[in-house]
């Protein structure tokens, strides 16, 4: 059997093909003798049982043991694969490493309207350019006198007169001139219309880079000393140091020698801002998220696989985008958890940045506030250089932080009284104020105060959270709703109160408080639209005296020069989460949140609302900041035995019952050996936990268990996953289904 067909090889009888299902292994389909060979990687629609489905061929054959072999209906890229090779070097890498059906994996490769079928060749291009002015006596450098009523068209005009070429229709949006202001040129007779074959988008230095400061300039010297090589470069610097001008700077130099750059972001509530500092400075950048449409997806895949793209960012599934000639990836925020996918193909985008740079010999730069500890472990050990950012450029100094301790006091809506003076102090002098409170809605638990009966999702193991706007229970994790009752269901007599606090009830309280001032509340249910975020960003860069309700959606990433106060109503219950990432994630989340106080000349405050003022982690977070954090909980790690000092996978089953998937579990485990074995006896290489509910017992009226792996080292954590993987049952079967998460980011 061989993977490849060379020209003096014999045509190949058979095709191995990659098909969507939740089996393992490639499929075998006969090649009928008039089909031409298609190219590995190629797309090949073939029957499978009663339909027929598009796969990717993988391998070529000769010979195959399946003796009712099945011919391919057609071949859909006949002459240039839809996957070159190296994404197929990642598919199967991909495959291995996470254990998950190969077929699966191929598909999560191709944009969707691939997968259906859909042609790769990209639309015709329409391009723009300035007709030459017929009266030789008029000036060429000053705009035509028809348009000294727009300044809009005024401003095309000259964009188009600088550049000196001709400009398609992204070019033009990416520099802000929208399809009316083209028409109103084309209307005037200015500009002349012609479509032509897609073109290369042209990075051009649009702005100039800003100076940078001695620590940012050391960084970039260390990240581009070696452009074609591998390395791995861990920029830490604190929030607000200047991060984002270090990636312009290095993705300049790529451009340079003629490369392609990839950035991803953790979060699609960056995008807007990321889009636009990285097209402000080369005049294009394209983008890759959820809320891009499926058409606008596969332009952008195909250009980028096709070398057209220079530039692409994106979320987490961006990562799998192919190249052409991949010069330099770029991961922001890289210690963040939606980088990990939690369902499916569980693959970390941080990881797999990693695997595709080395694969590539290409630089990859890790970027945070906050470094995963894997990071700083990785950075410890030697295999990820660090470069350190400690000062914010223009003299912005860090905030301070302090402890509140609420034990004993009377909360107006979880907030301490004296936080409404420290809040009023900062409006006054004309400033913004951050209320951090990480929950939606306006109250997590409605109960009667008379027999305790609690409002409770019927489908999940969690309670309704209360919503004011609109008036309901919702559940958080299946999105059942329900009508907030008039009396409590059970005792029909006690009274039904709200206990917590959410976002909502923060906002009702602030806004009876200060009903004069502006207040803006950013969560999911407020935000529900990518244009009403980028609304409520641009009110509030605006820079006049307001209050901000917000969830992490507002922690991560923003310059919000005018906010001097950050307020963190609750910080303990991440720290007492079971999880044991969970420290980690909220150390994180309060560095992150705490960083966007203070950020322009006017110095910040940050207060952190806390019942265990004693804890010795968020002490060490407020005392030594996230470094002195890092020391002491890699510390717990490593006692513990955790990541990054072991590597562990979680598998996971779920089913009607909580019976079934419990089973399904042992039986999947059980050619392992005994299991937690007591400490007298010599530690094994690989431990196995017993099946037991998970955190969240039931989600969606599926009961869900799990089991935990740990090893000693990683070949022996995947020989164990690949013998459990060998004898099991399809991922989904019945009622059933099963899945085994390598590196999980947490134990939910």
């Amino acid at each position: 059997m061989s993977s490849t067909a060379p020209a003096s090889a014999p045509r190949p009888n058979f095709l191995r093909v990659a098909v969507a299902k939740p089996l393992r292994g490639l499929f075998d389909y006969s090649l009928p003798a008039e089909a031409a060979v298609p190219p590995l990687g190629a797309r090949v629609e073939v029957p499978f049982g009663n339909t027929r489905v598009i796969g990717v061929c993988m391998e070529y054959a000769t010979e195959t043991h399946i003796t009712k072999h099945k011919p391919i209906h057609r071949v859909l890229d006949p002459t240039h694969p839809a996957l070159p090779a190296d994404a197929l070097a990642m598919a199967r890498w991909l495959a291995s490493y996470y254990l998950h059906p190969i077929g699966e994996v191929v598909s999560s490769l191709l944009p969707a309207a691939a997968r259906r079928g859909a042609a790769l060749a990209l639309p015709p291009t329409t391009s723009y350019q300035l007709i030459q002015p017929a009266d030789s006596t008029r000036s060429l450098d000053v705009p035509p006198a028809e348009l000294k009523r727009s300044s809009k068209q005024q401003a095309l005009w000259r964009f188009l007169h600088e550049r000196g070429q001709a400009a398609d229709a992204q070019t033009l949006a990416a520099a802000g001139f929208g399809k009316p202001i083209i028409k109103a040129l084309l209307a005037k007779q200015l500009l002349t219309e012609r479509e032509e074959a897609a073109a290369a988008s042209q990075a051009l230095l649009a702005a100039p880079p800003l100076e940078l400061t001695t620590e940012q300039a050391s960084a970039l010297r260390t990240i581009t000393a070696n452009p074609g090589q591998f390395g791995v470069h861990l920029l830490d610097g604190v929030t607000g140091s200047g991060k984002t001008e270090v990636y312009l700077q290095a993705i300049a130099a790529v451009f340079e020698r003629g490369l392609q750059v990839l950035v991803l972001v953790p979060e699609i509530a960056l995008t807007p801002q990321t889009l636009a500092r990285f097209r402000d400075r080369f005049g294009t950048a394209a983008s890759l998220h959820s809320k891009v449409n499926d058409s606008k997806r596969l332009q952008t895949w195909v250009r980028c696989r096709d070398g057209l793209e220079p530039l692409l960012i994106g979320t987490r599934s961006a990562i799998l985008t192919p190249f052409q000639r991949l010069g330099l990836i770029i991961v922001d925020e890289e210690h963040d958890p939606s980088f990990k996918q939690t369902d499916g193909l569980r693959y970390s985008a941080r990881d797999l940045a990693v695997k595709r740079a080395r694969d590539l010999n290409i630089p990859l730069v890790l970027g945070s506030a906050t470094p995963a500890l894997e990071s700083l472990h990785n950075v410890a050990t030697g295999r990820y250089q660090r470069s350190l950012l400690t000062d914010r450029p223009g003299g912005a100094q860090m905030p301070a932080m302090r402890l509140l301790d609420i034990r004993g006091a009377r909360l107006q809506e979880g907030l301490a009284p004296e936080l409404f003076a420290v809040i009023e102090q900062h409006l006054n002098a004309g400033n913004q104020a951050l209320i951090f409170i990480n929950r939606r809605g306006y109250a997590p638990t409605y109960l009667c105060i008379g027999c305790q009966w609690q409002a409770k999702c019927p489908n999940c193991s969690a309670r309704f959270t209360l919503h004011q706007r609109p008036r309901e229970l919702r559940c958080h994790h299946c999105g059942q709703r329900a009508a907030i009752p008039n009396a409590c269901p059970e005792c029909k007599t006690g009274a039904l109160i709200a206990i917590g606090v959410g976002t909502q009830r923060t906002e009702e309280a602030l806004s009876a408080r200060f009903p004069d001032t502006e207040l803006i509340r950013v969560d999911r249910d407020s935000t529900r639209s990518q244009r009403r975020l980028e609304q409520q960003l641009e009110q509030i860069n605006k820079g006049e005296p307001a209050l901000l309700v917000g969830t992490q959606m507002l922690a991560k990433g923003h310059h919000f020069p005018s906010v001097t106060l950050v307020v963190i109503v609750d910080a303990d219950s991440g720290f007492l989460a079971a999880d044991y990432r969970a420290p980690e994630r909220t150390a994180a989340l309060i560095t992150q949140v705490a960083g966007r106080a203070g950020r322009a000349e006017r110095p910040g405050e940050v207060i952190i609302q806390t019942l265990h003022p004693t804890n010795p982690v968020l002490t060490a977070l407020i005392d030594g900041g996230y470094p002195r954090f890092a020391d002491i909980e890699l510390a717990n790690r490593a006692a513990a035995g955790f990541p990054p000092y072991a590597p562990i996978a979680l598998l996971r089953a779920d089913g009607l019952d909580a019976d079934s998937p419990q089973r399904l579990l042992e039986s999947l485990v059980a050619p392992l050996g005994p299991r937690n074995s007591s400490s007298s006896e010599p530690p094994q290489r690989i431990q196995v936990s017993m099946p037991a509910p998970a955190p969240m017992g039931r989600i969606a009226g599926r009961f869900r268990y799990q089991c935990l792996i740990t090893a000693i080292d990683r070949a022996g954590l995947h020989r164990a996953l690949a013998q459990i993987v060998q004898a099991a049952p399809p991922s989904r079967h019945g009622r059933l289904s099963w899945s085994v998460d390598v590196d999980p980011y947490d134990t939910y």
